[in-house]
């Protein structure tokens, strides 16, 4: 196994970091992470699900981009969105100049979905496999491109979640091809705010699903 370490210049011309993990050298399988805008790559939900992918003999690539840093301190929401799609793209043209799989895996979550949502409707990855935490269905296009999504997908979201919407979370549940979860009590983290360890047994089952999917 090796860590590759790499960077592209993206929106606005600040560095966009990311790292590729090469299981074997022989893996027909990438695994692609979006985080979250302070939920990073190294956090729970996404460091066990590397962990799951890693025994399957996938490489990981893990779109690192930084928006908590000073560098987005003058950023409104909208020039966020428009980064995050901006960085996300500028590394996967970058990655697959030299890189080329059977298969492919996307996870994404929170403001990494609305990347996502763009990225799924490109050839390469007309047939990858989508898992969407806590993705931002009051975004028309993240709705839009879940509801329309032809991709087996799996959806984790919290009715505490400032974004949960019952009304957008029902139109989800009209797609055969997205397997939604819908778990009360649960925020933006995929955490109950006060009980950390019914925290851990939520993420346990959350970790549980994806690695049967």
């Amino acid at each position: 196994m090796k860590l590759i370490r790499g960077d592209v210049q993206g929106y606005r011309g600040i560095t966009v970091p990311y790292n590729f993990i090469r299981n074997s050298g022989k893996a027909k399988t990438l695994a692609i992470f979006f985080p979250g805008a302070g939920y990073k790559t190294t956090s729970p939900l996404f460091h066990f699900t590397e962990e799951v992918y890693l025994n399957r003999v996938y490489d990981v690539l893990c779109v690192d981009y930084r928006y908590v840093d000073k560098e987005y301190d003058d950023f409104t929401n909208e020039e966020l969105d428009r980064a995050v799609k901006v960085d996300v793209a500028a590394v996967l043209d970058k990655f697959f100049l030299d890189a080329q799989y059977d298969e492919y895996y996307i996870v994404g979550k929170s403001l990494g979905t609305i990347a996502m949502s763009l990225e799924i409707k490109k050839r390469r990855f007309e047939k990858a496999k989508l898992i969407w935490l806590t993705p931002l269905i009051d975004q028309q296009g993240v709705l839009n491109a879940m509801i329309d999504s032809p991709h087996p997908a799996l959806c984790f979201i919290g009715d505490q979640d400032r974004y949960y919407s019952e009304e957008n979370y029902r139109k989800l549940e009209a797609n055969p091809n997205l397997a939604s979860k819908l778990y009360p009590g649960l925020n933006h983290s995929l955490e109950y705010g006060d009980r950390p360890v019914d925290s851990i047994g939520m993420l346990q089952d959350i970790i549980a699903d994806i690695d049967k999917f």
